[in-house]
């Protein structure tokens, strides 16, 4: 197999890895000289009792703070912007977001709209950031978003009942405190759908027609930790080495799609969740053997590099690899359809348009033409 040595531009935060990463805020807001901080979260992650800790180290260290946490499960453009609005006004200089994809999509969100001064809608697309936020903190609560290490910010529009996807290095934290701990109270719901966000950013990032030697490393083995740790996690959803090995496998997808991009599944998911307000890691995993049953002849060797990652050795073709996903979704008790789930045939032609127009479908292995996206969503129905 040919070597692929195109350019290529691989960007990340700082980042600890380890347990008890979180209580490190601390020493990395001195290195900032803060003054005041704005933690950025979610009723969820107040109650499970993380946003404590680290009010506790600010506390203890002398650190002012504002907690701004009115955000919903799919952030959207005004909390975003009543967000900024708190920052500004409480002359904030550092942002802290504790929690999964949506504290720290709504953090970067905030962070862009206060140095920048502009609405969040105008932030739309590749590189439209002129400048970067102020300094970023992330927490990631849970095993799947990596929002915390990626230039990915996604953004509802209700409005226009659109997902935004706002792409730019400067959405890119500066630190990611990354601790399997913070994994230990997440829900089986929440467990499964996050972790098949792993799956989707790991087997994506790897077929995307912008990946490279440095992005497959990363895709691989969060594909290989997600399917040796998922199972084990949920029938043990105490114990630190799945929930760690769940984590890390984040952290490695992460750094893959944020270099790599992504392809036709989160095109589709960013669609559906912008109409019907949807969770994204369930949308992906309804998606999920749809995409690939298109996708694969146009990549069957990276697909069956996947299968084998996935631990399914004995897959030698599409058909081999679809039932080893689709025996993967009922173990992990996934059984409902986007009909389920509300969507309606007379939604698609809509839902279509808008996948083509998401940032995302331009590095799916082959460009789809707006009637083979409608395929897609009809099978998934």
């Amino acid at each position: 197999m040919e070597a692929n040595f195109e350019l290529r531009k691989f960007v990340a935060p700082e980042f600890v890895f380890g347990l008890d990463a979180r209580l490190l805020v601390g020493r990395y807001l001195n290195n900032f000289a803060a003054k005041k901080i704005l933690l950025v979260t979610d009723k969820g992650v107040i109650s499970s009792g993380w946003l404590d800790d680290v009010t506790g180290v600010l506390e203890s260290d002398g650190y002012n703070y504002e907690i701004y946490s009115k955000i919903k499960s799919n952030p959207r453009t005004d909390e975003v912007m009543s967000g900024a609005e708190l920052y500004i006004d409480e002359g904030c200089d550092v942002i802290v977001a504790i929690g999964g994809g949506s504290p720290m999509d709504c953090a970067k969100g905030i962070g862009i709209v206060s140095s920048n001064n502009k609405n969040i809608e105008e932030f739309e697309g590749v590189d439209q950031v002129s400048l970067p936020s102020p300094p970023l903190i992330c927490i990631p609560t849970t095993a799947g978003s990596s929002a915390d290490v990626s230039q990915f910010a996604i953004i509802s529009n209700q409005s226009k009942g659109t997902k935004m996807a706002i792409i730019s290095k400067k959405l890119v934290p500066d630190v990611a405190l990354i601790d399997p701990v913070t994994t230990t109270s997440l829900n089986k719901y929440l467990t499964i759908y996050a972790g098949f966000d792993i799956l989707s950013h790991g087997i994506e990032a790897y077929v995307s027609n912008a990946s490279s030697p440095i992005t497959d490393i990363h895709s691989l083995e969060a594909i290989k930790l997600f399917s040796l740790n998922i199972l084990p996690a949920l029938d043990n959803p105490e114990n630190i080495n799945y929930r760690g090995n769940l984590m890390l496998a984040s952290l490695h997808a992460g750094l893959a799609f944020s270099n790599a991009s992504l392809g036709m599944i989160h095109a589709m998911a960013h669609s559906l969740g912008g109409l019907k307000d949807l969770p994204h890691g369930e949308l992906n995993a309804l998606l999920f053997e749809h995409v690939i049953n298109y996708n694969f002849e146009y990549e069957p060797e990276r697909y069956l590099k996947i299968a084998k990652n996935m631990g399914m050795e004995d897959v030698m073709d599409k058909t081999a690899f679809i039932n080893g996903i689709k025996e993967l979704k009922k173990d992990l008790g996934i059984t409902r359809t986007l009909k389920d789930k509300g969507v309606q045939i007379e939604d698609i032609p809509a839902l279509s348009f808008r996948a083509m127009n998401d940032p995302c479908i331009a590095t799916n292995p082959v460009i789809p033409e707006q009637s083979d996206v409608e395929a897609v969503f009809k099978n998934a129905l």
